[in-house]
């Protein structure tokens, strides 16, 4: 039997103490270079190496003890059944959650407080309100979860928040501050806690008071079913991860990071709360929160409501056998294709390696011990020694969002084709260390769903605004390895998936995410064959309302967004609408143009 190392055995004993705590012998705990998306029953922590260096050892055992006592207290049925629908109420409602049951195992054992307050050290280390320099600019999410995490343990916030919490305290203290003291009489019980959480999100203006959760969480619809299963998917693969021992995980987030950032939306949260045909409060603008480079559109576009807009996962809308059969009916699709593209995407690979290969600089004065040059120092002692300096590679840290219409007019051959894309480009990236979203973008019903019907009971008042609900899906998170989402992508094969196209709005929402990511440089590639189309949005507005609104966002972001914007028209001519564009005739084209357009925008020459 060989000898095992300190790291093995800490790891060893890291994993029958995360079992203990969450009651759980299923739990298992991998070792990657980075902390990552937690799920399921594997513990993904960050390597505190050979060394076993102190710090890195308290955060392991801090985000292991996390993930345990999630297990063992959180309920994710009662969870989303009583999530708000907006993005921004939905990521503090995840943060005040996550304080709960982090706060229950800080108040039951004192070794467990001391690990998750390393934790939260670190999880604050890469967070926007460590940088804010304004309210506008603290993550709310992050700002009430600390918040909260000090009314219900007594912990001080971590030092490298306190600067930027000081920014908001006042404002959330005087709107909410009897709100979160109310939550400590609740920790025991999420039903009522979330209850609790509702109420000072209310107090906040982040949702709706009317806005009424599910009654009963453990009977939810379809869609809670799917959200279940889709679970049940994350625990499989992730023991697949466990098994595999410490795989490294690129391009990973803190758990909390991801769910924060992913709930940022550039659209004012505040057209939910009010009434149909009037305008929005005019106090979200001083809301704390909002981004300095959020786009300030013409006024005259707006949703008559948000209320029924989504944003969904893949593994969501389906059932684990659907899913799995919508995956093998794609895989049968790739045939020629997929060989064509894969030829395409490894010649983009080796463009991207090669501009990310380590090169040296000889013969310094100081560095690393040029090995290669010993040999002349024993024959010939003269010699000094030579040393060398890795020279820094000129290859930013990208993150790659590809955004697919997912409208009707998309439906067979396109759809396959920007499917079979989607999924090789993912994974070649992958191996390049180029994080990738997937993105898809419809509507839930055609010719207007419920916005219409609710613009209808008020008397179709004129000039609406947007009358179809929004269905935004994501396939894969930028932080998700390519294997966990592999099966969603063929979830575009599905019939009644594809309805209208609203692509302005799916663009400041793909824009938004990509905002809220690390990466120094940010790229969103958008696979479209037309204008955007919803016949109850122009009807009532007029057939260039939701065209107009779209060459607003795209003149936004071209001219003032970091993020780099391209465009592939499929039949369409999209060069009328993009700066950086490409129109193909034939579907089968897709795969050479997109690799053709990450090349040149990986290009250094460019």
């Amino acid at each position: 039997m060989p000898e095992t190392t300190p790291l093995d055995r800490f790891r060893t004993v890291l994993a029958g103490t995360a079992r203990a705590i969450a009651r759980d012998p299923e739990v298992e705990v991998a070792f990657a270079s980075e902390s990552g998306a937690q799920g399921g029953r594997v513990a993904r922590v960050v390597s505190p190496g050979p060394g076993l260096a102190p710090r890195l050892v308290a955060e392991a055992r801090g985000a292991a003890d996390a993930v345990a006592l999630r297990l063992r207290h959180h309920d994710a049925g009662v969870h989303n059944s009583q999530s708000p629908a907006d993005f921004e109420a939905r990521a503090v409602f995840d943060a005040l959650e996550g304080a709960r049951v982090e706060a229950l195992g800080s108040r039951a054992m004192a070794g467990v407080r001391d690990n998750l307050a390393e934790l939260a050290e670190a999880r604050v280390r890469s967070d926007a309100i460590t940088r804010a320099r304004t309210a506008e600019e603290v993550p709310l999410a992050t700002a009430l979860g600390l918040l909260a995490r000090e009314r219900l343990t007594g912990a001080p916030p971590p030092g490298a928040a306190a600067r930027g919490l000081d920014l908001v305290r006042d404002w959330i203290e005087d709107k909410a501050g009897s709100d979160l003291d109310a939550l400590a009489l609740a920790l025991d019980d999420q039903l009522a806690f979330a209850a609790l959480a509702r109420k000072l999100l209310e107090d906040l203006d982040l949702a709706a008071a009317d806005e009424t959760p599910d009654e009963e969480p453990d009977e939810g619809g379809d869609e809670d079913q799917g959200e279940d299963q889709g679970d049940d998917q994350d625990d499989d693969q992730d023991q697949d991860a466990g098994a595999q021992g410490g795989e490294m995980e690129q391009r990973a987030e803190q758990d909390t990071r991801e769910d924060e950032q992913e709930d940022y939306d550039t659209e004012d949260s505040d057209d939910e709360d009010s009434e149909p045909g009037q305008e929005g409060d005019s106090t979200a603008a001083a809301r704390p929160n909002r981004r300095p480079n959020e786009p300030e559109l013409s006024g005259e576009y707006r949703a008559f409501t948000t209320r029924f807009d989504e944003v969904v996962e893949a593994s969501d809308l389906t059932d684990e056998e659907e899913l799995n059969r919508l995956r093998a009916y794609l895989d049968t699709q790739m045939g020629a294709l997929g060989g064509v593209v894969t030829r395409l995407a490894n010649r983009l690979q080796r463009k991207l390696m090669a501009q990310q290969a380590r090169s040296w600089d000889f013969d310094q004065e100081e560095g690393l011990l040029d090995a290669a040059r010993l040999a002349r120092v024993i024959v010939s002692p003269g010699h000094s020694l030579s040393y060398k300096v890795e020279r820094e590679t000129e290859f930013k840290d990208t993150v790659v969002s590809l955004l697919i219409d997912n409208s009707g007019s998309m439906r067979g051959r396109p759809i396959s084709i920007a499917a079979i894309c989607a999924d090789i480009l993912a994974r070649t990236l992958e191996r390049c260390g180029v994080a990738t979203e997937i993105l898809g973008f419809t509507t839930r019903a055609w010719k207007g769903g419920q916005s219409r019907e609710h613009w209808l009971g008020e008397g179709r008042p004129p000039s609406p605004g947007r009358l179809n609900d929004l269905r935004h899906i994501v396939y894969k998170r930028a932080d998700e390895p390519y294997r966990h989402s592999r099966r969603n992508l063929g979830l575009m094969m599905r019939e009644g998936l594809l309805k209208e196209n609203i692509d302005g709005e799916a663009l400041l929402w793909a824009h938004g995410r990509l905002i809220a990511r690390p990466e120094e440089r940010r790229i969103l590639m958008v696979i479209s064959d037309g204008a955007p189309v919803d016949d109850s949005t122009a009807s009532a507005n007029g057939g260039a309302y939701l065209e107009k609104h779209l060459r607003q966002v795209i003149g936004w972001i071209e001219s003032r967004s970091p993020v780099e914007l391209a465009a592939i028209g499929i039949g369409h001519d999209v060069t009328r609408y993009y700066a950086r564009a490409v129109t193909i005739m034939d579907a089968e084209q897709l795969g050479g143009a997109l690799v053709e357009q990450l090349a040149g925008l990986f290009d250094l020459n460019r």
